[in-house]
């Protein structure tokens, strides 16, 4: 596991330097595009996941004291937090596609710089996308996992799965605690 998320970090890395490069060189339209970001939708979601990085904790602590009903509910807990925080996200998506902030063929910007605007969201979608695919992916390991505590196949002798399934859920709350002043808190002097 400690492998795969160090290849993860690099990817991530990439991003977030491709982003940082970009937005010292168009620091206004950076700013400009990061206005239209729903600041407390964003603030909400990071609230979400760093809720559901405490009942993944938990759930590992559980596993540890040999009580796998209580395991089971922190995970499923933990799958709905991620659930509400997919949810939001998609409606924020949508919010996007309706007012033409998709970049390539539904952007629309009528101020200045506006294909740096558009590269501002092309970083916005990549990124929060890409962060999005891996919370999926996270909610499909958490409902195996869970599946496997509750039928025993996971418990106090055999716990790594719960603790490599929460080292890769605190990965994935990690990337949101970064992208989240990237893109909602950018331009928020500007308003």
């Amino acid at each position: 596991m400690w492998v795969f998320l160090a290849t993860e970090i690099m990817m991530f890395s990439a991003l977030f330097t491709a982003y940082a490069i970009y937005r010292m060189w168009y620091g206004h339209a950076f700013a400009a595009g990061s206005n239209f970001a729903d600041l407390p939708l964003g603030a909400i979601n990071t609230a979400v996941l760093l809720t559901s990085s405490f009942t993944m904790a938990m759930s590992v602590l559980s596993s540890h004291q040999e009580n796998s009903r209580l395991t089971v509910l922190l995970i499923v807990a933990t799958m709905v937090l991620g659930a509400v925080f997919l949810a939001l996200k998609f409606y924020e998506y949508h919010h996007h596609w309706l007012d033409a902030k998709v970049p390539g063929f539904n952007f629309r910007y009528e101020g200045p710089e506006a294909n740096h605007v558009e590269m501002f969201f092309m970083f916005y979608f990549i990124m929060t996308g890409l962060h999005a695919v891996h919370m999926i992916v996270g909610e499909g390991l958490l409902a195996v996992l869970a599946w496997r505590v509750h039928r025993g196949v996971v418990g106090p002798a055999y716990n790594t799965p719960v603790e490599i399934t929460g080292l890769y859920w605190h990965f994935v709350d990690i990337v949101w605690v970064f992208l989240f002043p990237l893109f909602y808190l950018v331009g928020r002097h500007l308003r």
